[in-house]
């Protein structure tokens, strides 16, 4: 029987063929970063003020003002609200991931599809190239691109291009790796050879046959990935290399704000930023984490074998 198309998207058919923990980690990473997302798309109307607001009607903010009902996380040391900073902050650090995603995946796919299927001297450059891109450390590089971009001060757009570019030019390898090695093996297939018998051509033949069985495992890389694209955005800004807070809010660049504010007992002006990037990388950790072991038949088989064993227990003890 046909599955449904709701069925064929990557999460949602994993998560049909997920029990016990397995199930559990996925859930869990899937909510998490669902409310990320949300919080990211509706934050000025969850935000009580917006992330570079100083003052309201009553007047100036105030520096370092512990939580209160009128500063439920309090203020930083440059005065602005640390709750509207940390929400603000989601949409900073998805619109970073989402970049870099998309950049990663339309050039390592395209490079993976046109130099597996035609091989020659051009796949041994790109498969050198591909290596020796590895040797770079993603912060280095992101600090140099950021450098080059905007001179080390950037703007909203500016800073999440510079992680996003870092992100993609370290990935793109990957990406590449993983779907010349699918194609160098689907290219050879039957279906593949019959269509070329009737004089399909090399581009309907890519793009109609070989990279909609070559790109299956994407889902697992791209989970794995996403959490060094807002983590490198975070070390930019920790950096002094990031957003400047006037234009976007970024919680790499509050943690670094609130080093000197820990050591004086103040703990909020650093807590609430730490806690949102320690849980993103949780719940996208988790999916990838849920991902390969579903990727896994040896794994997967495993939990459905468990599932069943606790339902036979369960039965004979009724």
């Amino acid at each position: 029987m046909k599955r449904s198309l709701l069925s064929r998207v990557p999460v949602v058919s994993q998560l049909r063929q997920s029990v016990g923990v397995q199930r559990f980690m996925l859930l869990t990473g899937v909510v998490i970063t669902g409310v990320y997302v949300l919080v990211a798309i509706f934050a000025p109307l969850i935000a009580p003020y917006s992330y570079g607001q100083l003052k309201d009607v009553h007047g100036n903010f105030g520096s370092q003002q512990a939580p209160s009902g009128a500063h439920l996380w309090g203020t930083t040391v440059g005065g602005y609200d640390v709750l509207s900073r940390t929400i603000f902050g989601a949409r900073t650090a998805i619109v970073a991931i989402i970049i870099a995603i998309i950049l990663s995946l339309i050039i390592g796919v395209l490079l993976g599809l046109f130099s597996g299927y035609f091989g020659g001297p051009i796949d041994r450059v790109l498969v050198v190239v591909c290596d020796a891109i590895y040797a770079f450390p993603t912060l280095l590089l992101a600090i140099v691109i950021s450098i080059a971009i905007s001179g080390g001060s950037s703007n909203f757009w500016s800073g999440v291009f510079s992680a996003a570019f870092s992100i993609t030019v370290v990935y793109i390898p990957q990406y590449f790796r993983v779907v010349r090695a699918e194609v160098v093996r689907v290219k050879v297939e039957s279906y593949v050879e019959s269509a070329r018998v009737i004089g399909a051509g090399d581009l309907r033949i890519i793009f109609r046959h070989v990279l909609r069985n070559s790109i299956r495992t994407l889902p697992l890389i791209i989970t794995l990935n996403a959490t060094d694209a807002f983590e490198t955005l975070a070390g930019l800004g920790f950096l002094g290399f990031g957003i400047e807070p006037s234009s976007a809010a970024e919680w790499g660049y509050d943690l670094q704000k609130a080093l000197s504010d820990v050591t004086s007992g103040i703990w909020w002006t650093a807590l609430f930023p730490g806690l949102a990037i320690v849980v993103l990388a949780l719940g996208i950790s988790l999916m990838g984490e849920s991902l390969n072991d579903l990727a896994d038949p040896r794994l997967r088989r495993r939990g459905a074998a468990a599932e069943v064993t606790e339902a036979d227990v369960e039965e004979v003890v009724l």
